[in-house]
């Protein structure tokens, strides 16, 4: 079966356009930012091209990523949060489930922060990585009620700083949020925290569980492997 390129019909190089898409994502930079950094580099763009790459070919990445991430993750201990989010004056929620290793496995955005959301986004979540044994949250009640309801009320633990790995998971969007002025739409926040996620879960070695050789050997092959993504 043929492999369809998606790179078929562009002039630039893919390796650029990894690179570009990798610099907008990983780090918290604007696309005038990006365009200047690999102006340096002797590559001459504009920013919008950068934002194009970006829409065309984010989703494209955090694909490649999740398809050789799969089943990778930990389903012994899971963290759930929730941080607002403002839309034009208007506030959302966006919910985040990582696992016990910091590894990212669900973003999801609502308009609300009850029972009925909490719910749905842990269904969602246990749909696509399985049931796990222990689920850390705060003190939302919200939690306890949709846990109630599917079935998994004493597997819930809260209290003190059991839920820090998850909100410091957030730290990294709130960066990007800044350096992109907030977002337009709910639509955006939903496909950008998607791929996002994805993106940093590659990216993210734990250094400071790690000594510096094996970091380094860490850091390399996510490189190598970033730059074969999508390859034909």
């Amino acid at each position: 079966m043929t492999v369809h390129n998606p790179f078929k019909y562009f002039k630039t190089s893919p390796k650029i356009i990894r690179l570009a898409v990798m610099y907008y994502i990983r780090y918290p930079l604007s696309f005038r930012q990006v365009e200047d950094i690999l102006h340096e580099r002797g590559v001459d763009i504009c920013h919008e091209t950068v934002r194009f790459w970006v829409e065309r070919f984010g989703s494209k990445f955090a694909g490649e990523i999740r398809k050789n991430r799969a089943g990778h993750h930990s389903n012994w201990q899971w963290r759930l949060d929730e941080v607002f989010v403002k839309i034009n004056g208007e506030r959302f929620y966006l919910w985040r489930a990582v696992d016990h290793e910091g590894e990212v496995l669900e973003c999801y955005v609502t308009r609300r922060r009850n029972k009925a959301a909490a719910k749905k986004f842990l269904i969602k979540a246990m749909r696509k990585h399985g049931s796990p044994k222990i689920i850390t949250t705060d003190k939302l009640p919200s939690y306890g009620a949709a846990f109630r309801e599917i079935g998994v009320a004493d597997r819930q633990l809260c209290g003190g700083r059991s839920n820090n790995r998850c909100e410091n998971s957030h730290l990294p969007f709130r960066r990007r949020e800044r350096a992109m002025q907030k977002f337009k739409s709910c639509a955006m926040l939903q496909k950008f925290t998607s791929y996002h996620a994805q993106i940093y879960n590659h990216f993210n070695h734990e250094r400071h569980l790690e000594n510096r050789q094996t970091y380094k050997q860490k850091r390399t092959t996510a490189l190598t492997e970033w730059f074969n993504f999508c390859a034909a």
